[in-house]
């Protein structure tokens, strides 16, 4: 009797095993989630009839390993403002979990001071609205992490000026102030471009023949956005700036 009560013990537990452990591997392989929040310069673009416009944020989930995956809210034309004021951080924030980053990178559009329905002025809304998105996002238990926006292409007599104004530094001075990791992608693009100078820094960029792309029969001249080359330039020097910033993730980019 007692045998038999040692066998039905011993089979009740392996069953009990059995039925747990799939659990806790569903647990472990729980992916963590980088999401990403900005404008046309991180987005994900159409690649209908070979167009060559790409956000930095659309190639950057190659150089990530199994394990952690991104999704890409960024959207062409959107500040600090707009993001928030159409819903779309709304929808963000519905997903976010403990563990997950927020990558945040505007600036672009906060600036356009003729357009009420996106300029933040730099030492006002845009410093307040990048505070109210770090505490939102750590309020979820998730991570929330600040990039300066990248540099437009503008050079006069041979050098590379500056189209950004207060907004990058007032991201560094956020990002000190709230202790959160910083991407300097404003510092890291402008050392790329200018190093690359005025002529070999158009490949970069959207500089385009007639032709050249049916979609673009006309050809472009754009300094704002990236080509694929310069969208995978850009992920270069986000993946660097990993290292020191967000060394856990940086563990998981690919060799």
């Amino acid at each position: 009797m007692k045998t038999q009560k040692l066998k039905y013990k011993y089979v009740l537990w392996v069953v009990t095993i059995l039925l747990i452990l799939p659990l806790l591997s569903n647990i472990q392989k729980k992916e963590t989630t980088i999401f990403l929040i900005g404008d046309s310069t991180m987005a994900d673009k159409p690649y209908s009839k070979g167009n060559p416009e790409k956000g930095w944020g659309q190639v950057f989930p190659l150089y990530l390993q199994e394990g952690i995956k991104v999704e890409n809210h960024a959207v062409n034309g959107r500040s600090t403002k707009s993001f928030r004021d159409e819903g779309r951080w709304d929808k963000v924030l519905q997903k976010l979990k403990k563990g997950d980053y927020v990558i945040i990178e505007f600036g672009h559009n906060d600036q356009k001071d003729q357009d009420p329905s996106r300029y933040a002025a730099p030492e006002t809304d845009y410093r307040q609205n990048l505070e109210r998105y770090i505490s939102e996002t750590q309020a979820k238990g998730a991570k929330p992490v600040l990039a300066t926006p990248i540099v437009r292409r503008k050079f006069e007599n041979g050098k590379l000026t500056d189209t950004h104004g207060k907004y990058p530094e007032v991201v560094r001075q956020v990002a000190a102030k709230q202790n959160v990791p910083l991407l300097d992608l404003e510092k890291r693009t402008r050392e790329l471009v200018s190093r690359y100078g005025e002529e070999k820094s158009k490949a970069l960029f959207l500089h385009l023949e007639p032709n050249e792309y049916e979609s673009l029969p006309e050809g472009r001249t754009d300094d704002t956005h990236l080509s694929a080359y310069g969208a995978f330039r850009v992920s270069d020097l986000v993946a660097e700036e990993m290292q020191t910033a967000l060394p856990e993730v940086a563990k998981l980019l690919k060799k």
